[in-house]
């Protein structure tokens, strides 16, 4: 199956429900100012809603936009930001459409008492490639795994836990894959002291 964009974005449009807008960043607004991810903030004149909104600790989310990218600016087509509960069904939605599971890392947003878990995911047909992002509190880094959907994700959750302390709640065996098995720490959280 080789999707559109457009089919991509009808489809996360249905997962993140109602007043989720598509918006389009352009080569000159990737490295815009903004918010962290260098995209322009709402202010901007030709801004979308904001790709990251705060989450306020122990709350959902509000629904995200999806942002069309320049591929040759950013390396992806698509960034899709979703709830935490939902990084399953984005993962269903993908699995569906053929693409794989190339990386899942963290982002220790340490100033925002947040943290992100970015998935990334290939096309191995079409020349597709579609970022997924959700942010958690800090206090209580969870979202669930997607080991259910993509079996090579147990590596790459593995190593994230490793290294920023996110847990992917119903992984089969979240334990150590490169940090001792003894380890207490996260060497990417930006307050980690060695």
């Amino acid at each position: 199956m080789n999707p559109s964009l457009d089919q991509l974005c009808a489809q996360f449009g249905r997962l993140i429900g109602p007043g989720s807008t598509v918006g389009s960043v352009g080569p000159a607004l990737a490295a815009g100012p903004g918010s962290p991810s260098g995209l322009p903030t709402s202010g901007s004149p030709t801004a979308a809603a904001p790709a990251l909104p705060a989450v306020a600790s122990g709350e959902g989310r509000a629904p995200a936009p999806i942002q069309r990218t320049d591929h040759a600016a950013k390396g992806y087509d698509l960034d899709v930001a979703v709830a935490p509960l939902q990084v399953v069904m984005a993962a269903e939605i993908l699995d569906r459409s053929g693409f794989g599971l190339d990386a899942v890392t963290g982002v220790d947003w340490l100033a925002q008492g947040q943290m992100e878990v970015v998935y990334d995911y290939f096309h191995p047909v079409a020349p597709l490639r579609v970022v997924v992002r959700t942010r958690v509190p800090r206090e209580r880094p969870e979202v669930p795994t997607i080991t259910g959907i993509f079996p090579g994700a147990n590596w790459h959750e593995r190593e994230t836990h490793d290294f920023f302390g996110l847990v992917f709640a119903g992984h089969p065996d979240l334990k150590p894959l490169l940090l001792p098995e003894d380890a207490t720490f996260h060497p990417l959280r930006k307050d980690y002291q060695p």
